[in-house]
């Protein structure tokens, strides 16, 4: 009798290696081994097009650099777009799932496409980037800005959760370590999450931590670069260093089962003292 070993994802996917014909980085539910979140990154030359199909997922077309067009049938959002991560928030479009979807771009660019199996079928949307809360988190050495663009206050979405964060060099992020594998009423909802990283400057690198929360549990701790992500299927995750001089940036994408959309974390317990 053959014995079949479970498929077990590789937590760390280094550039390129979720890559093919299509996207840079394509990490779907069968490739992370879970249930709900999905990630895609669509590199255009200057009027290159992409048609793709939203299918049983809710998506979040975002642009990393350069600015596009996404078209819905008959509705049409311009995105401006923005230089690179760097330079401050873009404005996004939400395009719900059962859809078909064209984006093109004149001058070409960098797009994520942040993506979630979802039920309801929601209209879509532009977001702009006036309207994108910027929330600084942390002081000193911990001290982060985290981009709102689809965080469950922020933005409607079925099932997706999604928001940008720019660590200064040298600094901590992600920091107290905490979790979200758990659906606990009031107090922790189960999250699925995506790591996506850019590091500002050539060379630049930072480190991401997991570790378990359970036995047997998610434990990584990868050096990361642009192109870079990390899947956090459970466990506690950070922190998320960047190296000194070089600033970090992460698209965090997340999804649950729970039938409310809410992000509630628990932070480690011995790691909140003393922090503020």
């Amino acid at each position: 009798m053959t014995t079949v070993e479970p498929y077990v994802p590789e937590l760390y996917v280094p550039k390129g290696s979720a890559a093919n014909a299509q996207y840079a980085v394509d990490i779907d539910p069968k490739r992370a081994g879970w249930t709900r979140s999905s990630l895609r990154i669509v590199e255009l030359e200057p009027g290159g097009t992409h048609h793709f199909t939203t299918g049983d997922s809710e998506w979040i077309v975002l642009p990393l650099g350069g600015g596009c067009t996404v078209r819905i049938a008959d509705e049409e959002f311009q995105l401006l777009g923005r230089e690179s991560v760097f330079a401050g928030v873009t404005d996004f479009a939400y395009v719900p799932r059962d859809a078909q979807v064209k984006i093109a771009s004149g001058a070409g660019g960098r797009f994520a496409l942040a993506g979630a199996k979802c039920e309801r079928r929601l209209p879509a949307r532009y977001g702009p980037a006036p309207e994108v809360p910027v929330e600084r988190r942390g002081d000193g050495t911990s001290l982060r800005r985290v981009r709102n663009f689809a965080s469950a206050d922020a933005f409607d979405c079925d099932k997706l959760i999604a928001v940008e964060v720019i660590t200064p060099g040298g600094n901590w992020s992600s920091y107290p370590p905490h979790k979200h594998d758990e659906q606990r009423a009031g107090e922790e909802t189960e999250l699925e999450e995506i790591y996506y990283f850019e590091i500002d400057g050539p060379n630049g690198f930072g480190y991401q931590r997991v570790f378990p929360s359970r036995e047997g549990g998610a434990d990584v701790l990868a050096e990361v670069r642009s192109g870079d992500a990390v899947l956090v299927p459970d466990g506690w995750h950070g922190p998320s260093i960047a190296q000194p001089g070089h600033d970090m940036y992460y698209l965090n994408v997340m999804a649950g089962p729970g039938e409310a959309r809410e992000w509630r974390i628990c932070f480690h317990p011995e790691h909140t003292e003393g922090y503020r």
